[in-house]
């Protein structure tokens, strides 16, 4: 028994990231816990991990003894083969270095669904396909949202009950008159041909002995509908929507029933007439049926459903989180523009929808437009949507309260214009219309402040922009009709991106579709999944998402296998490159992006000026860096010394081809220097040379940067590590543009495409091109939270086992920063202050995980003498005084150092 000073916990035991997994496929889940304990300097010394198909472990399928090791992520299971449509439970218990032992963690579970496709036994079914007919000249031809459905006799005494569903197209299942779960837009969108993700509902509480009804709705979707701004462009994986379901019920005697979609189910269709991710939905609730899915409905005038031949071999288990309301905003106000339209301001840029709830006449028709800006007279404004119609529909039942939300899309929005209603009371409009915030429902991680409120606006329009953009893709915008998976977007944020939410599920689906939309000859698609007709191209920096972001995966979670799973992918990359051109160790030939958006840029281009085999051969070698050190980390012996050498031909032919004889960078602009000192390809003098000059460029602009896309995540790293700190925080707080901060001077409540995407006399950037909320620039708060907080971890570290707590203060600008992350053992802090010489910095690091302290312009005596008591120095095992202050070494804890600086 151990006392309470020495007291020892296991807290967050996950399977595959998560407490609870309801429908898995792996063969080999992983495990993974986080440990507490008052104590300082805690590290695990053993473990043992029991699995159990019983939940009171009274007899264990997996038990592995004690295991001397201290590591506590991604723990292979190792038991027997596991089956399919099965409950298993475990739990974890630990020893520290003293040999303290935990008390049994929490039970978790994870169960199972099918591990093999060929065990699906339901048909793929579909309606009867009718000719469409245009809902009206500005809608394109589309039928209305398919109804299935199924009366079943159950016997009583149902143990449990699950059903595995899913669609060509987006669906959502209903039993008994009752929506099932709280997933939208499922099942996700795959590159279907490869995989098409099923998901697991436990309807258990939804069915009872006798009748039962199932239902089905089922919609275009990203499979059938449009999702390109390509004119026509439909069905991008099949013209026909479809369905596939199976109901598998356990009785108390041990006996099974099984229900599947066959030629029996019956179809029709409901109340959305027509439903698009770009363009809204059309829903007339005269229509509704709240019996379509219960079993005494009368569907005798339905049509039977007949089988469609679609493969099973692409199906594969739920992967990401999964899409859902994760907030409702009510508005802010009624505004009343100009030209006298009426509007809602939700007061935040967000994406979802708005449901209405009020009592409205039958037959009253209701048309809700969205849109992000008003224009600077203030009015509606929708021109940045190109296409994208993004608007709603609804006609009033009229029997009692109208409840409505649309099912099967959403939309980017701050303001909604109100058309049929304008007669009524602004207070009744506000109190009728909700905002419902979707998104792929990630765990937040992350938090940073700071003492410059224009910052922590900053930080919450980074986190706003992460949210509206990962809807089950990351995507690069989510209002106009684009909405693709731009794979440059997601490799500059995705760091960034893993600060603020848990996105490792979320990650490792979408670069499992890269992989497979991957092309033979190694190449990249432009967008994830990919399909854009005319996307038969590659570019440097957006097809470098193929090793990057992998890479990344590997960095802030320790995922071994999914870096080795996309080994292959990253390989097959540089492999590309090498192919290209007639030399091999430049990148000058093929189709880039260049800088994209930069400032530089010619007029009436949206390529920057730095040139574009410049930034090729950068990415290129960036690229065979990460795959060596990936090939390390897996022990690919023969390809580390391969690509070892292919990095050095390369840093070489761009040193001869980029840098001048006497050490001048050859390209004149700010993205050129980032990228040269960002991918180590100058080095001793040149290097010292080249962050000179890019520092000389920052301030002779005024503070103010040029760089676009490729440029700007990487602009305010380099000169914080290259000695010019002060310039990157200056950068920061520049509120003019171009800026992180013009835009907040402006209003914007999510990040920008555009520096200017609203100018200084409120006019627009552009119609064509100008998304309100676009993540790209929001890469800063990569360096916020590792620059400015300080929270980072060890160069040659994975997911935080080894933390770095480095603050880098800001000479005045800034007297306050705080950054948290809950990492993959625990909560790690670093925060600081300073006030009138004094600087506190307050840490916390969790137990099983150590960490290097810097303490810039502490002195040591002072802190062994004033701070450091005996009880402080706990956890801490090695002192020393630097050029930059006091270094330490500390294990797990929480402290606190006060000092005087010079």
């Amino acid at each position: 028994m151990m006392n309470q000073q020495a007291a020892l916990s296991v807290s967050q035991v996950t399977c595959e990231y998560r407490e609870h997994l309801l429908g898995a496929d792996q063969f080999v889940p992983r495990f993974g816990w986080k440990l507490i304990s008052k104590r300082r300097g805690i590290k695990q010394q053993a473990y043992q991990l029991v699995v159990s198909d019983v939940a009171d472990f009274s007899l264990s399928l997996w038990d592995t003894g004690r295991v001397e090791s201290d590591q506590s992520l991604h723990i292979e299971y190792a038991g027997p083969t596991l089956q399919s449509r099965t409950r298993y439970y475990y739990r974890v218990q630990v020893w520290d270095q003293e040999d303290n032992c935990s008390d049994w963690s929490s039970i978790g579970w994870w169960e199972t669904a099918f591990l093999h496709f060929d065990e699906w036994q339901a048909d793929w079914i579909m309606p009867m396909q009718r000719s469409t007919v245009p809902q009206s000249e500005e809608w394109p031809d589309s039928p209305p949202v398919t109804l299935l459905r199924k009366t079943v006799q159950l016997k009583g005494n149902i143990v449990s009950a699950r059903v595995y569903a899913t669609a060509a197209g987006l669906y959502d299942l209903h039993l008994n008159g009752e929506r099932v779960g709280e997933e939208l837009l499922a099942p996700g969108w795959t590159s279907y041909h490869h995989r098409h993700q099923y998901q697991t509902y436990d309807v258990t509480r939804y069915l009872h002995a006798g009748g039962n009804g199932i239902g089905i709705r089922v919609a275009d979707g990203w499979y059938s509908g449009r999702i390109s701004w390509e004119k026509g462009f439909r069905s991008a994986y099949g013209a026909h929507r479809a369905a596939l379901l199976e109901l598998h019920v356990q009785y108390a005697d041990g006996s099974e029933e099984v229900v599947l979609t066959d030629e029996t189910w019956k179809t029709s269709e409901g109340p959305i007439r027509y439903t698009s991710i770009y363009d809204g939905e059309i829903y007339d609730a005269r229509l509704e049926d709240a019996g379509w899915s219960k079993y005494e409905y009368d569907d005798s005038a339905w049509e039977n459903a007949f089988p469609i031949d679609l493969p099973y071999n692409p199906l594969i288990a739920q992967e990401n989180w999964p899409v859902k309301v994760t907030e409702t905003i009510r508005p802010v106000s009624v505004l009343h523009t100009p030209r006298g339209e009426t509007v809602l301001d939700m007061g935040q840029n967000m994406v979802g929808r708005i449901r209405i709830n009020m009592n409205l006449d039958a037959g009253t028709k209701i048309t809700l437009y969205h849109a992000e800006v008003l224009d600077r007279e203030g009015n509606f404004y929708t021109g940045n949507l190109r296409s994208a119609k993004q608007l709603v529909e609804y006609t009033a039942r009229g029997k009692g309260e109208d409840n409505y939300a649309p099912a099967f899309t959403f939309m980017g929005f701050r303001y909604v214009r109100i058309l049929g209603l304008e007669e009524l009371a602004d207070s009744v409009l506000i109190k009728g219309f909700t905002g419902e915030v979707m998104h792929s429902d990630m765990v937040q991680t992350g938090q940073f402040v700071c003492s410059d409120e224009r910052v922590n606006r900053l930080q919450q329009n980074i986190v706003w922009g992460q949210r509206g953009n990962f809807v089950d893709i990351p995507t690069d915008c989510p209002q106009r009709d684009e909405r693709l998976g731009w794979t440059g977007d997601a490799q500059v944020f995705i760091r960034t991106a893993a600060f603020n939410y848990q996105v490792a599920p979320f990650f490792a689906k979408w670069l499992r579709d890269l992989a497979a939309d991957q092309r033979e000859d190694g190449s990249v698609p432009f967008t994830i999944p990919n399909i854009l007709k005319w996307n038969q191209d590659t570019s440097a920096a957006w097809g470098d998402a193929a090793v990057i972001c992998p890479w990344t995966q590997y960095q802030c979670y320790g995922d071994i296998r999914l870096l080795s799973e996309q080994y292959d992918s990253m390989k097959a990359w540089v492999n590309y490159i090498r192919g290209e051109g007639e030399y091999e160790y430049l990148w000058n030939t093929g189709h880039h992006f260049g800088d994209w958006l930069a400032l530089d840029a010619k007029e009436n281009s949206y390529v920057g000026a730095t040139p574009l085999d410049l930034i090729a051969t950068s990415f290129y070698a960036y690229s065979v860096d990460l795959v060596r050190n990936a090939a390390v980390v897996l022990g690919r012996t023969e390809d580390v010394k391969e690509f070892s050498d292919l990095l050095y031909q390369v840093r070489r032919a761009y040193q001869n081809e980029f840098v001048t004889p006497a050490g001048r960078l050859a390209a004149p602009m700010q993205t050129a220097h980032v990228l040269a000192l960002m991918f180590g390809l100058v080095e001793g003098d040149t290097k010292r040379r080249t962050a000179s000059e890019l520092n000389r460029m920052v301030v002779q602009n005024d503070y103010h940067l040029t760089t676009g896309f490729v440029g700007t995540p990487y602009l305010c790293f380099v000169l914080s590590e290259n000695g010019y700190h002060e310039t990157a925080v200056k950068l920061l707080l520049q509120d003019s543009y171009p800026s992180w901060l013009y835009s907040i001077a402006q209003g914007a409540t999510t990040i920008w495409e555009h520096w200017d995407g609203i100018k200084s006399d409120g006019t627009f950037w552009s119609d064509d091109m100008n998304s309100y909320n676009h993540y790209a620039y929001g890469a800063i708060g990569d360096w916020m939270y590792r620059y400015l907080a300080g929270l980072d971890m060890e160069d040659t570290d994975i997911a935080y086992k080894k933390i770095r707590i480095n603050p880098r203060f800001a000479a005045g600008q800034l007297n306050y920063a705080s950054a948290k992350l809950d990492s993959s053992y625990g909560i790690i802090e670093s925060s600081w202050q300073e006030d009138q010489g004094h600087r506190t910095v307050r840490i916390q690091i969790p137990v099983n995980t150590e960490a290097k302290i810097i303490l810039e312009g502490a002195n040591l005596a002072q802190l062994m003498e004033s701070v450091l008591s005996v009880e402080e120095v706990e956890g801490i095992f090695e002192i020393i005084s630097t050029s930059e202050g006091v270094e330490l070494r500390a294990g797990s804890g929480e402290y606190e150092f006060s000092y005087k600086y010079s």
